[in-house]
């Protein structure tokens, strides 16, 4: 069994999610039931050198070069459009994809047109890689986005036991294979866990296919994240799949050029 780790700033859950039985029986965590405070004060114990090192946060091995500039080094650029969800109507030019993450609203100003910017705040929405649009709302908090925030398909799931939980074989129903299960979530790596429901695909591969529904909405949801799931009354993490791209489909526009409806386009 996987266990959350009892710091939750510090849990790596997030990361491990995908090991098989065969792996987790090799893994040992020597200091995982430590909390990073704890680990600190044995540091001092033992007269470590590192024991008054600064914590590392984000991307740490950047020092202090900054994440556009080293993404540029690395990626350079590649403009394009950015379009109002809503309307379609271009707003501005972005440097490339991938300077820009869902749920970001830090820094967009500077790549819409002035007129716009007046008109915000505004969030990434979604990321349309065919057309290199990046697609942006200045109302992500009203309903029409509530299930574009809290919805969404997983594909690949595996599970650490190697099979889905009992708890989702549905019996005695006739033509189900599956009901739906509560669990606790995480969908980034940090100590922010969310409650949902996953309904396994009845059509897909045993298991490994599902939507999901969060109680919440969450800030940001990206394709080729994890969801990682967790038993709702205790530390044990299930299993995890990935949030489909999919889920953006809601988002983009169609092959006519007509904008698609946040609140009712399919998923």
């Amino acid at each position: 069994r996987l266990l959350r780790a009892p710091d939750p700033v510090k849990d790596q859950t997030y990361f491990l999610c995908a090991l098989s039985q065969d792996q987790l029986s090799r893994v040992k965590f020597p200091i995982g039931s430590y909390r990073k405070s704890q680990v600190r004060d044995l540091a001092h114990q033992f007269n470590l050198p590192n024991r008054n090192r600064p914590d590392s946060q984000g991307l740490c091995f950047l020092g202090k070069v900054k994440f556009d500039e080293f993404i540029n080094a690395y990626l350079g650029t590649n403009p394009g459009d950015i379009e109002d969800a809503t309307t379609g109507r271009v707003i501005g030019r972005h440097n490339g994809l991938w300077f820009h993450t869902v749920g970001q609203r830090k820094g967009i100003g500077k790549v819409l047109n002035p007129i716009e910017s007046s008109r915000g705040p505004w969030y990434i929405v979604a990321k349309d890689c065919e057309r290199n649009v990046v697609i942006a709302s200045n109302e992500y908090d009203q309903e029409a986005f509530d299930e574009a925030r809290s919805d969404f398909y997983a594909e690949d799931i595996t599970w650490i036991a190697g099979s889905p939980p009992s708890r989702l074989r549905s019996i005695g129903e006739a033509g189900k294979r599956w009901k739906n299960g509560r669990f606790t979530m995480k969908i980034r790596h940090g100590p922010t866990m969310v409650n949902g429901t996953l309904t396994l695909d009845e059509d897909g591969p045993d298991g490994t296919v599902g939507s999901v529904r969060l109680d919440n909405k969450d800030k940001g949801l990206a394709p080729g994240q994890y969801c990682v799931f967790y038993n709702l009354d205790d530390e044990e993490c299930l299993g995890a799949g990935v949030i489909s791209e999919r889920h953006w489909a809601r988002l983009l526009k169609t092959s006519k050029g007509d904008v698609e409806s946040p609140a009712i386009a399919p998923t």
